[in-house]
């Protein structure tokens, strides 16, 4: 006989356990991180074997004691200082205390975070997501958290990992109108704090270039009307609704190649997430008239190196927002809803600034 933790039972000797299929399908992906290489992923080793993101999300709940738990298992609405806590959003944060690299989880458990971290993303961008997490806090798992709201298979949940410069969210779409779950953040800082101009090596920032691209085909009237003195603070990325005033030059104003432009643009930033939730940005999108609903705006404070290339832009609609802050490195701030009149109950859509 042998002990399966993750089902908290034995299974005989010889016998293709649970942990023996967790172990083919996710230990790949922890094998990598854990030895700490950035070399190809258990998704792109064998796709065929990987299952949604919350399949993992399923497993890594059931596998959990008690103690584990208490310790990062929350009902659906619960709230902290932080308002709605599945809904908070910071640039530098954890919403629990356990690291997902720490003795609180067994290997097993660790592996199946991984393949959720994984299956949250485009398999193309799971190298990138790793040297941004390796550039910012030394790597994967090394000061990021998890957290589960709900309960994964019975009705409502919802699955966080946060951690610097990127919170991420699983939620199976049973959060209703919000793509991704909730707002999220990702972002990237190659160097310690200013980068330089160029922001080379950074991995989001070819999202910029092409924002920028767009502004460079503007006439001078609509250049003018594209670029504000300042941004507003990263974190407010609330809903203005159908009413609201929208800065920069409204995208339906623009002509047919520059829509054609920005809608490269927005392909761009939503490139780095799963096909589920690509495809659920672009309906809730859809649902509120597209981006010809939206604004684009440059914002002339921080141009780092006087270049007249915008570090920081945003585009924004009804119930779109966008913020990329470029300026002294990457942050973006995302919430995407199919209706302006989603309330989220938290404090983390204007908070402050952290690095």
């Amino acid at each position: 006989m042998k002990y399966d933790m993750l089902n908290n039972s034995e299974t005989l000797q010889g016998s293709f356990s649970r942990r023996d299929f967790l172990r083919s399908a996710a230990g790949g992906a922890a094998a990598t991180v854990l030895a700490g290489g950035l070399g190809q992923t258990a998704l792109a080793k064998n796709p065929a074997t990987n299952k949604p993101a919350e399949t993992y999300v399923k497993l890594l709940y059931e596998s959990l004691t008690e103690k584990q738990r208490k310790g990062m298992c929350f009902d659906w609405d619960h709230k902290d200082g932080r308002g709605l806590l599945r809904a908070h959003i910071s640039n530098n944060w954890r919403i629990t205390n356990p690291g997902i690299l720490s003795s609180f989880y067994t290997p097993d458990q660790q592996a199946l975070i991984r393949q959720v971290f994984e299956g949250m993303l485009n398999p193309d961008w799971i190298e990138r997501f790793d040297k941004q997490l390796k550039d910012d806090m030394g790597g994967y798992g090394k000061a990021q958290s998890i957290a589960i709201f709900g309960k994964p298979g019975e009705g409502k949940f919802e699955f966080v990992l946060s951690g610097r410069h990127l919170t991420l969210r699983c939620d199976g779409n049973t959060t209703e109108h919000v793509a991704f779950g909730s707002p999220i953040v990702y972002g990237h800082s190659v160097t310690p704090y200013w980068e330089k101009p160029a922001h080379p090596g950074n991995v989001f920032w070819h999202q910029a270039k092409a924002a920028n691209e767009v502004y460079q085909m503007l006439d001078g009237e609509h250049r003018k009307q594209a670029l504000a003195p300042e941004a507003p603070d990263e974190a407010q990325v609330r809903f203005q609704g159908k009413e609201g005033k929208f800065p920069g030059v409204p995208i339906a104003a623009m002509s047919g190649d520059q829509k054609t432009a920005i809608q490269g643009v927005l392909q761009k930033l939503i490139e780095p997430f799963r096909k589920t939730d690509r495809d659920e940005v672009l309906a809730a999108l859809k649902s509120q008239g597209g981006l010809d609903q939206c604004s684009l705006c440059f914002y002339r404070r921080d141009d780092l190196g006087d270049d007249g290339v915008w570090d920081n832009w945003r585009i924004e609609g009804p119930s779109f927002v966008w913020h990329f802050r470029g300026a002294p490195h990457v942050h973006v701030w995302v919430n995407v809803a199919d209706d302006s009149s989603v309330a989220v109950n938290s404090k983390n859509l204007s908070g402050q600034l952290r690095q």
